[in-house]
């Protein structure tokens, strides 16, 4: 998401280069530039133009400095004003209450019976939770099927009344047996149709009656840009919801829907759906988003997700491994299986400042590390241990029982070598300062 977008508002900075300062006459074809970008985004009329506007009067108001060049000041303010229309600042997650009840809502297909797979998931790993689901929506029997699999895959209970089409008791038993079996969380699963209408809103409206669910979430498809925005305000209208989740980000979209919705309907934007396995769901962060827009990677991001993956112990361990220079293909072979845990790696890798950008129009296979892989364990246990003892004949073995060749063998060998030592200096200390770039802690 965001592709097209990020490049047209590149474009649209390139105007200011080599400008003296901001003034009133160059600012203004950037900022059509920008209106256009907005608007092919599938970003209301009224929003991009009041957005523009008030990137405007910020940037003919603001002092720019002798060490930052109009284009760099004109980034910033454009970079804050995406945060601020995305909501400025970060929202959690209402989980008080005992049980905390969460209603899900939503249009039928917006994903709302995974994303709350995906939100128990989270909830259990990530918060150390015990989440109950519930099957509410009682028109649709692959929904309740649907929830089933998922509870299943995630290791959680899930709560079905076989014949009961009564939504509302079905929610209110839940909860009973939430509260006998020790479940802290319920997630309700609703019926959502085709469009909106006045049975579907009187049923969830009845459940929201019943229930006093502590978070109430529109879940909806960010693929249907402006349509999303107008069905999350007849929602809104009715629900009073607590908070929006866009999923399918992954897809082709333009990404019209997350920088309109907050506008609209005055509520935060609280997670992203970002592919189709369990865990592919974010908090949303609108400063982090905003980097992303413009191209400026996610660190923040990025830490957060390896620190899920990399555990603390083993971490050390292999840090006392690199100082006495031990590391070797084993420690090497786990390393590319916690990177693997944290997802596609073109995503991960386009949160890196710069990088996203350069590997836009390259296609990573889910198996890009299959041949390493492979070659790795076609080395006996010392080979592992010791690499420098791979000599031609041992390096002919291992090409054959890989079914690679010997030049793919010597380029993992000298990547591994050129791996060890960066890693060795990175542990030791040297360079680290360089290699932060000057990052103050706090920085969001």
């Amino acid at each position: 998401m965001f592709e097209n977008l990020s490049e047209r508002l590149e474009r649209s900075f390139r105007l200011l280069k080599g400008q003296g300062k901001i003034s009133e006459i160059n600012v203004a074809e950037t900022l059509k530039e920008i209106r256009r970008a907005l608007l092919d985004a599938d970003v209301n009329f009224k929003i991009a133009k009041s957005f523009t506007d008030s990137v405007k009067e910020k940037a003919l108001g603001q002092e720019v400095l002798k060490s930052v060049k109009p284009g760099q000041m004109m980034v910033k303010i454009v970079h804050d004003e995406l945060a601020e229309l995305m909501g400025g600042k970060f929202t959690d997650i209402n989980l008080k209450g005992n049980p905390s009840v969460i209603l899900m809502s939503g249009l039928q297909g917006s994903g709302k019976t995974t994303f709350s797979g995906k939100l128990a998931n989270m909830l259990k790993r990530k918060k150390g939770r015990h989440p109950l689901l519930v099957a509410g929506d009682v028109y649709r029997p692959a929904a309740i099927e649907q929830l089933k699999v998922l509870a299943e895959q995630i290791g959680v209970p899930v709560y079905t009344e076989e014949g009961n089409l009564d939504p509302v008791k079905i929610a209110r038993n839940a909860i009973k047996q939430a509260k006998q079996n020790g479940n802290d969380v319920v997630i309700i699963d609703t019926a959502g149709r085709l469009a909106i209408d006045e049975q579907m809103m009187n049923e969830i409206t009845a459940i929201k009656k019943e229930v006093q669910p502590q978070e109430i979430l529109f879940v909806v498809d960010a693929m249907t840009g402006q349509d999303a925005v107008n069905t999350a305000k007849e929602f809104n209208d009715r629900l009073d919801f607590d908070g929006v989740v866009l999923t399918k980000l992954d897809g082709d979209t333009r990404g019209g829907a997350a920088l309109s919705i907050r506008s609209v309907v005055t509520k935060p934007i609280k997670f992203v759906g970002t592919g189709e396995k369990l865990d592919a769901i974010d908090v949303f962060h609108p400063d982090r988003m905003a980097d992303r827009i413009l191209g400026m990677g996610d660190i923040v991001t990025l830490v957060e997700k390896a620190q899920e993956q990399f555990d603390a112990e083993e971490a050390r361990r292999l840090q006392q491994k690199l100082a006495k220079d031990q590391f070797n293909f084993n420690d090497f072979l786990k390393q590319i299986q916690q990177i693997k845990k944290m997802g596609n790696l073109k995503d991960v890798a386009s949160l890196i400042p710069g990088v996203g950008k350069a590997l836009k129009d390259i296609d990573f296979e889910d198996d890009a590390f299959k041949h390493i892989e492979a070659i790795i364990h076609s080395m006996t246990p010392a080979e592992r241990e010791d690499p420098s003892i791979i000599n031609g004949t041992r390096r002919k073995r291992v090409a054959d029982g890989s079914g690679t060749s010997i030049q793919e063998v010597n380029r993992l060998l000298k990547q591994f070598t050129e791996t060890r030592k960066m890693m060795k200096m990175v542990s030791q200390g040297k360079n680290l300062q360089r290699m932060m770039g000057g990052m103050k802690p706090g920085r969001r």
